[in-house]
């Protein structure tokens, strides 16, 4: 079914989006909460039955499986008070009209239903014929999550290690599974055959014969090649992935995995040429799976659908985007930030990402996973941490350990922003007979971490004026690059008007092509790689810097036929466009050059 919008919200930091479908499910907007967290998620639960006079009772962490329970309830809450505002929405009166209005005002002006709602009302308000259409024509936005896959730390009952299925990601997934949501689960980070195999368990996730999934699987990835092999491995288990979400490496906020080089535009490419063969070789496997299994098969082809997020910032590239590449969806995520109506940020730090520009938005060593992550400079999680490692006591107490994953130290897993990590790691650094600059350099590398699985939700505790006593006040912030183009706080209308060109939220001049710009940061990123290689590069260095820099000089490549034979788009920055591609042509050769030279030392 077409979708009501043509962008969806994708999920931003553990807090941000915690509770944006209760903000714009009823107005048909798509968007995805993290299931990270259970603790904030209880909480909130909390505060929306206290604010809705609906009956809790907690779910404690002495309840068997009281991580998917928490979850369950929370999504069920959520799902209630969507389909209550929807209703509301619907139920159209001479006093209550003005949500239906805002619900079609903020649609596309291409939208079918736009032209149909005008057409009902073009001789004035019949209220009981609006409610009879509104009733058969109008969506609610989606109820998505999100699941870290690798996210998936063991847990222990008094020292002992209980069942796999009561690790994290896996009772996240259960948690899910058990809810009244009809939506989709996004699986990021990478494949977790574990948990995959898990997911087989629940019949919500199997079609009918007619095609149709009760709970969706989505796949985030970055190319092709990715998508192939995980939906190759569901399938293998019955399971259908009905969308691949593909994401920009580096051009996009929160954990930056970059590609080896693979640029955004020749990934969208192979998707689009390869989407039917996609959907043929993996439903021919799924259903031979089925069939095995005593399942019913789908008569019809199961939904297949393709998206991308990352980086878009104007009408022109969401356009083209959707049209050139054949999306059904574009995600917009970091601009989101700015819009209070839509997502969950503390008004001192909406202040800082009002003023950011692109030197306080930088990819940081700061993540617990070891994986990059796009940070917003001076956040106040950062200060915080900053002030313990002055006091000579670096590390977090780590009061949540959702990404207490690292067993140097410990079989039950250690967080490396945690105190205990880092006061192990330091004592051993201090028996090292090294210069001080390297003791220095490896200092640094140990006390950077920050524990972002707090401060990634704290934000939402003080937007609501709730106790932060565990957590403490300091936030952590993922916004991508693009955030630099955006300086103002802004309403929904503003952010969903601006994304269908009906105006334009964006001052500066100078904002780089989404294509432009993401070609830039994984040039930099490159030449990070390049440096860290430049004492000793070792064979595999060699080889992923080669890989890396040929497949970025195909993308180039990829580019300049793109842009010189676009016609009507892109005109007023092609030249622009041109030039920055030369450019970087002559930065890869230059590049190329030093790793021949690196090589032959």
């Amino acid at each position: 079914m077409k979708k009501t919008h043509s962008f969806h919200i994708p999920v931003m930091g553990i807090g941000f989006t915690i509770d944006t479908p209760l903000k714009v499910a009823q107005y048909g907007m798509d968007s995805v909460i993290s299931l990270v967290d259970d603790i904030l998620l209880e909480r909130l639960r909390k505060m929306y039955s206290e604010k809705f006079e609906i009956p809790y009772k907690e779910i404690t962490d002495k309840i068997d499986d009281f991580r998917a329970k928490r979850i369950t309830s929370y999504l069920n809450l959520i799902n209630d008070l969507v389909g209550q505002k929807f209703e509301a929405l619907k139920n159209v009166t001479a006093e209550k009209s003005d949500e239906i209005r805002t619900y079609i005002n903020m649609l596309p002006d291409s939208s079918a239903i736009k032209e149909e709602f005008k057409k009902i009302t073009a001789n004035g308000y019949n209220f009981s014929e609006i409610r009879s259409w509104a009733t058969k024509t109008l969506t609610r936005g989606s109820i998505d999550v999100n699941i870290m896959t690798k996210v998936d730390k063991d847990n222990y009952n008094k020292k002992e290690k209980l069942p796999v299925e009561y690790n994290d990601a896996h009772a996240a997934f259960r948690g899910f599974a058990n809810s009244e949501l009809r939506s989709s689960v996004i699986l990021s980070a990478g494949m977790n055959p574990r948990l995959y195999s898990y997911m087989s368990q629940f019949d919500d996730f199997y079609p009918n014969k007619n095609g149709d999934i009760k709970k969706r699987i989505i796949l985030k990835v970055s190319d092709y090649r990715s998508a192939l092999i995980q939906g190759k491995f569901l399938a293998k288990k019955g399971l259908w992935v009905s969308e691949y979400r593909i994401e920009s490496g580096l051009n996009c906020g929160g954990h930056a995995f970059a590609t080896d080089g693979y640029l955004l535009g020749p990934v969208l490419a192979e998707f689009k040429e390869k989407r039917d063969e996609l959907r043929t070789s993996i439903q021919e496997l799924l259903n031979q799976v089925l069939e095995s299994q005593g399942r019913e098969i789908s008569k019809a082809p199961l939904s297949l659908e393709i998206t991308a997020q990352g980086g878009v910032g104007t009408e022109e590239e969401h356009d083209f985007l959707m049209d050139y590449y054949n999306l059904d969806s574009v995600g917009w995520g970091s601009p989101f930030l700015l819009v209070p109506e839509a997502t969950t940020v503390d008004n001192k730090t909406l202040e800082k990402l009002a003023l950011a520009k692109e030197d306080d938005l930088y990819l940081s060593d700061i993540s617990p996973l070891g994986v990059p992550f796009n940070n917003l400079r001076d956040n106040t999680k950062d200060a915080e941490k900053e002030v313990l490692i002055s006091k000579g006591r670096p590390g977090s107490v780590c009061p949540k350990r959702f990404v207490a994953l690292n067993k140097e130290f410990s079989e039950e897993g250690i967080c490396t922003a945690s105190r205990q990590y880092q006061r192990q790691k330091l004592k051993a650094l201090d028996s090292e007979d090294i210069s001080s600059e390297e003791y220095q350099s490896k200092y640094n590398k140990i006390v950077e971490k920050t524990c972002t699985c707090v401060g990634l939700g704290t934000s939402s505790l003080l937007a609501y004026n709730l106790d932060t006593k565990v957590e403490g006040k300091g936030v952590s912030i993922c916004p991508g690059p693009n955030m630099a183009y955006y300086s103002k706080v802004m309403s929904l209308k503003d952010i969903t008007d601006h994304i269908y060109g009906r105006s334009n939220v964006i001052t500066r001049t100078d904002r780089p092509n989404i294509f432009i710009k993401e070609l830039h940061i994984y040039i930099d990123f490159l030449k990070g790689k390049l440096e860290e290689a430049k004492e000793s590069m070792s064979k595999k260095q060699e080889k992923y810097l080669y890989t890396f820099t040929n497949n970025m000089k195909d993308g180039v490549s990829y580019y300049n036929h793109l842009f010189r034979n676009l016609k009507d788009t892109f005109e007023n920055a092609k030249s622009m466009v041109l030039n920055e591609l030369e450019t970087s042509v002559n930065t890869l050769n230059q590049i190329s050059f030093e790793i021949e030279q690196l090589k032959n030392k």
